[in-house]
């Protein structure tokens, strides 16, 4: 009698849960879609856990866990230094050439890494993706905020420099979240393409790669956009957006005399053009990514 009257329960208990719970009907998307950034923010919490995993894992068994961040920009400072500031003799902008580069190392090694990161992100998350349904946005975001951390822990050696150096920050400081958040974007939008594109061509992983050290001299890091005369360059030089952030970087700390100006505008205008397409094509292709993946 007792069963009889337990399993009576769990009907009933079922049918409430049935009735009361919201229905969910998943339907693939046609054509260019919302990015239904309010379904984002429900998710917010998920987004939390993400970039902490992702905080974790990346230094999980390693011998000098988070030191890597600080390595990677450092070292390449000291090669470019003796290339390019002493062999080359590359000007500086009457900076010492070590806190010159490594000044846009810093922003530029935050780029790079959520480049890479958010480009195979996807591909990384497969059983996620086929096992419950979430905002996909959500995977390549948590791959480029989680480099924050690393961002942090090179900017304090930043800070360490520029006082062996006997340099002070200008007041201009205060624009320095808005290069990082520039930078952030530039990465994120980038990442939204490739990732999307790296479910469906595998290859993408060998091009980005090629595609980083290439936009690497492409960004003024070894030597001064200053180098350019002609202001139409300039402004066309502008197109790649970690040029603006990298000149506003040294600007806003250093007080350098290249004050980014037209090529921040333009720099601007190009990320938040690659972040709003790179959204739009990533939800677009979001509806084939647990059939391919």
């Amino acid at each position: 009698m007792n069963q009889l009257t337990d399993t009576s329960s769990q009907s009933d208990y079922a049918n409430a849960i049935t009735d009361d719970a919201p229905l969910l009907t998943l339907r693939p998307s046609t054509g260019w879609v919302s990015l239904k950034l309010r379904e984002l923010w429900r998710f917010r919490e998920l987004l939390y856990f993400l970039i902490w995993r992702d905080i974790k894992v990346r230094y999980k068994q390693t011998v000098i866990g988070a030191a890597w961040a600080i390595i990677q920009p450092f070292m390449t400072m000291v090669v470019f230094s003796l290339f390019f500031g002493r062999l080359a003799g590359i000007p500086s902008d009457g900076l010492p050439y070590p806190i010159f580069s490594y000044a846009a190392l810093v922003p530029w090694t935050f780029f790079a890494a959520g480049l890479a990161n958010a480009s195979n992100s996807l591909v990384g998350s497969a059983n996620l993706i086929k096992k419950i349904y979430f905002p996909r946005l959500v995977i390549p975001i948590s791959t480029v905020l989680s480099g924050i951390i690393d961002f942090l822990l090179a900017f304090a050696v930043l800070l360490v420099m520029m006082v062996a150096f006997g340099i002070a920050p200008t007041a201009n400081v205060i624009f320095l979240p808005f290069f990082l958040l520039l930078a952030l974007i530039t990465a994120l939008g980038v990442g939204l393409w490739l990732s999307a594109m790296n479910v469906q061509f595998r290859d993408i992983r060998y091009v980005v790669p090629f595609l980083t050290q290439f936009w690497l001299f492409a960004t003024p890091i070894a030597y001064p956009s200053s180098l350019i005369r002609n202001e139409t360059l300039r402004a066309l030089y502008g197109i790649n957006p970690m040029a603006g952030v990298v000149e506003g970087f040294r600007w806003a700390l250093l007080g350098t005399e290249t004050a980014p100006s037209g090529i921040l505008i333009i720099s601007s205008l190009a990320a938040v053009l690659l972040l709003v397409s790179g959204a739009f094509y990533f939800r677009r292709m979001e509806k084939t990514f647990a059939d391919v993946v």
